[in-house]
């Protein structure tokens, strides 16, 4: 049986989308699960797009999202690097090899030379508009006889390649998520093949490129849909066998409108930068689309991989819940150890100005306390910010009138005399000291249960739930806990 492999294409003319997340996720799960092999590719055919840096950031977050795959472009040593059996992996070093293709198909009558300007172009497509016709190529060059062209060529006329489609013919393919597919060439353009740059365009490299891989499996976004006719016309003219297709519906906002900058953050850089785990945005993101028989919602990627098929994927666009990604992610947050987060914590407290290196380095247990005091609350990492303002701020902000209402009860100025009182009996509260204290107030006031804890906790943070009690006393430390204390005696319990 033929080994199953799929590839992930991207263009480098930016950071990696989500909506290409998704679709190197899935094909990374199908050949996964197929015991089959993955490939990257870089499809470079439009210079005038190419980003620099981008490639380099295409690799760097696949990596950081866990998709590892089997041949392609890496980084190694800083460097861009090739690996596998069927390189050139970047197309703009393939040139010569779409060239000798071209020029079958040109020989065998599938192509020909178009010399049309993009003047005659956009004139003919705005005939077609007003008359209500689909705008496509109107075949005006078609019968420039081969030997013309030539000539034409050698006296340096600009010209294109163009795919010539016979007329009236039924195009038949089987999509994995849409069924099977017909339709007619009189439906669809003479596609440009080669552009005047000598650059091939998409839709000849891709069909060259996957065969000479031996792609089983082409993946990708339903945008390309209309092209895949052309693509399998020439799989037949060619004389080749040519791959079984899945189109994933789009990634859509809640407004069931495609993901795009303008609705916020739509790069895994952006997902990256906003503190969400690769773990919590890959399972949320496998759930954007396809669902798993028996649907369970967290999944790791062995799991993922031993579930995915493209049965489960739907036909419907995917809406992208950042509601449900922040529940998702907030499980990974949970589960993760208090090192790994406050690792990754560390950054975001740094940016704040709240801690610095040497502060880390002094204090590494402390921050570590901080970090676990709050990681239950957290839905992505960069949230510690607002988590935690209250231990590197003076004053205290109360949440709410209940907030207010506790401390108007009778017995607390006696409560938070007693606190400062006994707080004059050590030099520093270490955790074991934080432990007892509550219990020693306890016994010197009398004053137990909510009417002890509620108001000492909004003395603290201004809140009335939160975390641990003994975590908070142990963070803030003798002195801030006794600003706070004359904070809240100054502005609400003087008469």
């Amino acid at each position: 049986m033929k080994e199953v492999r799929l590839r992930f294409a991207p263009s480098p003319t930016g950071y990696l989308h989500i909506g290409g997340l998704r679709t190197a996720l899935y094909n990374y799960l199908f050949a996964r699960h197929n015991n089959g092999k993955f490939i990257l590719r870089i499809e470079d055919t439009d210079q005038t797009r190419f980003v620099e840096g981008a490639i380099e950031n295409l690799i760097k977050s696949l990596h950081w999202a866990g998709i590892e795959y089997d041949e392609g472009v890496f980084i190694e040593n800083g460097q861009v690097i090739q690996k596998g059996d069927h390189g050139p992996y970047i197309q703009s070093e393939r040139l010569g090899i779409y060239r000798k293709y071209v020029d079958e198909l040109i020989e065998k009558g599938h192509a020909y030379y178009c010399f049309c300007s993009k003047e005659r172009l956009e004139s003919v497509r705005e005939e077609q508009k007003i008359k209500g016709l689909v705008p496509k190529y109107d075949g005006f060059c078609r019968n420039v006889s081969l030997e013309e062209a030539k000539e034409r060529i050698a006296k340096g006329e600009e010209y294109v390649v163009r795919l010539k489609l016979p007329p009236n013919k039924d195009i038949k393919f089987h999509d994995l998520v849409r069924g099977d597919i017909v339709i007619n060439t009189d439906d669809v353009d003479d596609q440009v093949l080669l552009k005047s740059d000598g650059y091939p365009t998409y839709h000849m490299a891709v069909v060259i490129d996957d065969h000479l891989m031996d792609i089983t499996h082409i993946v990708r976004g339903e945008e390309w849909l209309p092209s895949t006719p052309k693509h399998v016309y020439l799989y037949e003219v060619f004389g080749w066998e040519k791959p079984t297709y899945v189109h994933l519906p789009t990634v859509l906002n809640k407004e069931r409108k495609k993901l795009s900058k303008r609705h916020g953050d739509v790069s895994v850089e952006d997902f990256k930068g906003k503190g969400y785990l690769p773990e919590g945005l890959i399972n949320y993101l496998a759930l954007v689309g396809w669902s798993p028989e028996d649907n369970e919602e967290i999944l790791s990627m062995e799991e993922l991989i031993e579930k995915f098929s493209f049965e489960r994927v739907s036909k419907t666009g995917g809406i992208f819940d950042k509601d449900k990604l922040d529940w998702v992610n907030g499980h990974y947050i949970r589960n993760s150890s208090v090192e790994k987060i406050t690792e990754l914590a560390i950054p975001y407290l740094k940016e704040a100005g709240y801690i610095d290196d040497e502060f880390v380095e002094k204090n590494y247990d402390w921050t570590k306390l901080l970090v676990h005091t709050v990681q239950e609350s957290l839905s992505t990492v960069a949230e510690i910010v607002d988590k935690v303002d209250i231990f590197f701020k003076d004053e205290v902000v109360l949440e709410d009138e209940e907030a207010l209402e506790v401390l108007k009860g009778e017995q607390v100025p006696v409560l938070l005399a007693a606190f400062k009182e006994e707080l004059k009996n050590v030099d520093k509260i270490d955790e074991d000291y934080a432990k007892g204290l509550m219990k020693t107030i306890q016994k010197a006031t009398g004053i137990k249960g909510k009417n002890l804890f509620m108001p000492v906790r909004v003395t603290l943070t201004g809140n009335i739930h939160g975390p641990e009690l003994v975590n908070i006393i142990y963070l803030f430390g003798k002195e801030n806990i006794l600003k706070r204390i004359e904070y809240i005696e100054e502005k609400y319990l003087k008469a």
